[in-house]
C-alpha cells in the first residue's frame, strides 16, 4: 500500500494538493477533518480540540484514526467496494503536523514520503481570510496564534525533513502542475 502525507503552514495549499491527487485517482484523508468532526461532536472550536485530543489519547491519536481508516478502507470495511481493494488504492493524508504523525505514518507505511507546500505568512493570510472555513480568521492576530499553535505541534520539523519541498507563491496552475508531477512519478513507482 502506497501512502503519501502533505504538509504546511494553515493556507499554504495543501487542499490544493489534495484535489490534484484526487484527479489521479488517489483516496485523500484529511487529518483536519478528524479534528473539525471531533470539534463539531464536543461544540468546541477545532483548535481548541486539536490540543485537547493530543492531551487525552498523545500525540499520535489523529495519525492512529487516520492508520485506522486506511486499512479498513484497504481491506473494505469502511467506504470501499472489493472492486476499489482489489486495485489497492494509493493514499494522500492530508495535515500532518507533527514528526510523532510522521512516525506512525512510516511505521505502518514503510514507503511513505512527505510533501511539504511553503508560502510566505502574508501570502497565507490572504488566502485564508478569502477560503474563510470555520477554523480560519479575518484577524492577522487569530491568524499568528494558530501559526504558533501549528509550529507547537511540530509542523516546522516536519517541513523541514519532507521529502519534497514545493514552494507556493505564484499562480494556482503552477502548484498544480509541480504537485501533478511528483504524484505521478510517485503514482508510477508504486506499480
Amino acid at each position: 500500500m502506497n501512502v503519501i502525507g502533505v504538509t504546511g503552514m494553515p493556507g499554504s495549499g495543501k487542499s490544493v494538493v489534495s484535489r490534484v491527487a484526487d484527479s489521479l485517482g488517489m483516496k485523500v484523508v484529511r487529518m483536519g477533518d478528524v479534528i473539525r468532526n471531533e470539534a463539531q461532536k464536543r461544540n468546541e472550536a477545532p483548535g481548541k480540540v486539536a490540543v485537547e485530543l493530543r492531551q487525552e489519547y498523545g500525540e499520535f491519536v489523529v495519525a492512529e484514526r487516520c492508520v485506522e481508516f486506511i486499512k479498513n478502507f484497504s481491506t473494505g470495511e469502511v467506504g470501499s467496494s472489493k472492486a476499489q481493494k482489489d486495485k489497492s488504492p494509493v493514499f494522500l493524508i492530508e495535515g500532518i503536523r507533527s514528526p510523532w504523525e510522521v512516525q506512525i505514518f512510516k511505521k505502518n507505511f514503510p514507503n511513505f514520503k512527505v510533501i511539504a507546500i511553503h508560502s510566505a505568512p502574508k501570502t497565507r493570510y490572504i488566502r485564508l481570510k478569502k477560503r474563510m472555513r470555520s477554523d480560519d480568521s479575518t484577524e492577522v492576530k487569530e491568524a499568528q496564534k494558530r501559526d504558533q499553535r501549528e509550529l507547537k505541534f511540530g509542523i516546522g520539523e516536519v517541513i523541514a525533513s519532507a521529502d519534497f519541498m514545493v514552494v507556493n507563491e505564484s499562480a494556482k496552475g503552477k502548484l498544480k502542475n509541480t504537485v501533478r508531477g511528483i504524484l505521478k512519478n510517485e503514482l508510477q513507482n508504486s506499480c
